[in-house]
């Protein structure tokens, strides 16, 4: 089981690094998990395959993601139905049809994202997929107005409906609950028994490499400092906390700016590669934080 698509600030690079960080309570004690920030889950997808949870909780401000994980969840056989249908006509296109057929299907996506409409959210389900698998380089990326805007990629038989483990997928997430908000919205769920994993928007370690716009809504040092209030808030209640992030002595060993926010945080530098950058040559290996209250 993997995530279902390709993410911006994914973790399956760093899944190892992660998996050696978590706490020793699990299969014990810790009887709950929460996401704040779910992204294309790889974390989620490792940790309820390995432990029971008797609750499980994922939220991300993505409303399209969620929705994602929803239909995948709940209305599985309609979304490979579609994915299907999407998958076998585009492999039978030459690059001008594809390209005709990729814009009109992301038009048609930004259409059902401004028009909200519950009896089409199995179809707007599937454009999010069928785009994140033929889109350039995976990106999910919006403009100011909230419309996704990445253009076409060039891929030969993109596996648009991977069946075997949407399968998969769909089965795990049958004992999840799935919010969208604001990562403050599981403060209710989270409790002394719980394992909390957040992995915000990074901040940004260069003038260059801001990749953030997932949402309409930006992330700025400030939300960072309330991200760690929050953390705060919920480590006083007794639960076990994880958080990523990026490490900005890779490029200023003056930049202190997470030893700060979590002062009485256990910081941890590990090496991690780029899996989403517009610019090849802006991929390599570079350190990221795992920060943890245990």
């Amino acid at each position: 089981m993997k995530p279902f698509v390709k993410w911006a600030g994914g973790k399956k690079q760093l899944l190892n690094e992660i998996r050696e960080n978590y706490p020793l309570e699990l299969g014990g004690s810790i009887k709950k998990y929460c996401e704040p920030f779910v992204g294309g889950g790889a974390v989620l997808f490792d940790i309820i395959s390995k432990y029971k949870f008797e609750e499980v909780l994922i939220n991300d401000i993505n409303k399209e993601l969620i929705n994602t994980y929803s239909q995948i969840k709940s209305n599985l056989k309609s979304l490979l139905k579609e994915l299907e249908t999407m998958q076998n006509t585009y492999w039978d296109l030459n690059i001008d049809e594809r390209k005709v057929y990729y814009y009109e299907k992301r038009d048609r996506f930004n259409y059902l994202k401004v028009n909200a409409n519950l009896d089409l959210e199995c179809e707007k389900a599937a454009l999010f997929i069928f785009l994140n698998k033929t889109c350039f380089n995976g990106l999910f990326r919006v403009n100011s107005k909230g419309l996704f805007n990445v253009p076409m990629g060039v891929y030969k038989k993109p596996l648009i409906c991977d069946n075997e483990n949407l399968v998969e997928v769909s089965l795990a997430l049958q004992n999840v609950k799935i919010i969208t908000g604001e990562y403050d919205t599981c403060a209710d769920f989270i409790d002394k028994d719980t394992f909390v994993y957040i992995d915000p928007p990074y901040r940004p370690i260069s003038k260059t490499s801001s990749f953030t716009s997932y949402s309409e809504i930006s992330f700025d040092d400030d939300k960072h400092k309330a991200l760690g209030d929050f953390a705060d808030r919920m480590s006083k209640l007794g639960a076990k906390i994880l958080i990523s992030n990026s490490d900005p002595k890779n490029y200023n060993d003056e930049d202190d700016f997470f030893e700060n926010v979590y002062i009485n945080y256990n910081i941890t530098r590990v090496n991690a590669k780029r899996s989403i950058n517009s610019n090849g040559s802006g991929r390599g290996s570079i350190k990221e934080l795992l920060i943890r209250n245990y």
